[in-house]
């Protein structure tokens, strides 16, 4: 049984209708945990293991922003998902920058999260399940099981949406990956925000495979990107 880990504002109305969203996830399955701010978040994430988290951005003491700030140094592959009432693109690109993996405004409903949550943990699932799978991209080599880019001494883990939107380069490497594949393939849906979303995922691999001169991700206008590079294996 999956276990989620759900931190959100204590005010009454939003802890009443955080307790009726953990009744419904337990109902469909999921062992579900709800804290009723950042802080102590934090503190039962470091404690106990979870599949999958569900963050309110406002919260007390600390913020749904920070506690996935602070999650992130100790963990980057375990999926986030924000829910929160601010729809300005700065706050959503935010966000994603900072690792989420989803982003849902208010109101939305239980339904609706269900079936995100769902599609992230048949992702997470479905990379736990492929057998190892290498590339070897100019001077790196990239391990799409373990999520680890290395050069040389130097390895960086990557995050889960990082790792699948190389995973895709690597396979059309030095061609064309069209930008609704990748946005379908990894992020379900070909909306505004999730482009934008990638666009930010793309600036982040850009600056890992930096090291490289030869490795180039291109946009290619109207169509998508282009990983170039000398050798792809």
């Amino acid at each position: 049984m999956p276990t989620i880990l759900n931190a959100s504002q204590a005010r009454l109305a939003t802890c009443y209708f955080m307790k009726i969203l953990r009744e419904y996830l337990q109902a469909k399955g999921y062992s579900t945990e709800l804290y009723p701010d950042g802080e102590a978040g934090y503190k039962a994430f470091l404690k106990n293991k979870y599949d999958l988290c569900v963050f309110d951005v406002m919260m007390p003491k600390m913020d749904g922003f920070t506690l996935a700030q602070e999650i992130r140094k100790v963990n980057v592959q375990v999926p986030i998902i924000f829910l929160t009432a601010k729809t300005l693109k700065e706050d959503i690109l935010e966000g994603f920058k900072i690792g989420a993996d989803d982003y849902i405004t208010k109101p939305f409903s239980m339904e609706e999260l269900t079936f995100r949550i769902e599609a992230i943990l048949r992702r997470v699932r479905g990379k736990k399940n492929k057998d190892t799978s290498m590339y070897k991209i100019g001077k790196f080599t990239f391990d799409t099981q373990k999520q680890i880019l290395s050069i040389g001494d130097k390895q960086t883990k990557l995050t889960t949406k990082e790792s699948e939107l190389l995973g895709l380069l690597c396979a059309h490497a030095n061609e064309i990956l069209q930008r609704d594949f990748a946005l379908k393939t990894i992020w379900i849906d070909d909306n505004y925000f999730n482009a934008r979303s990638m666009d930010v995922y793309i600036t982040k691999l850009r600056k890992h495979l930096k090291d490289d001169e030869s490795i180039e991700i291109i946009n290619i206008h109207g169509k998508g990107y282009k990983l170039i590079t000398p050798e792809a294996e």
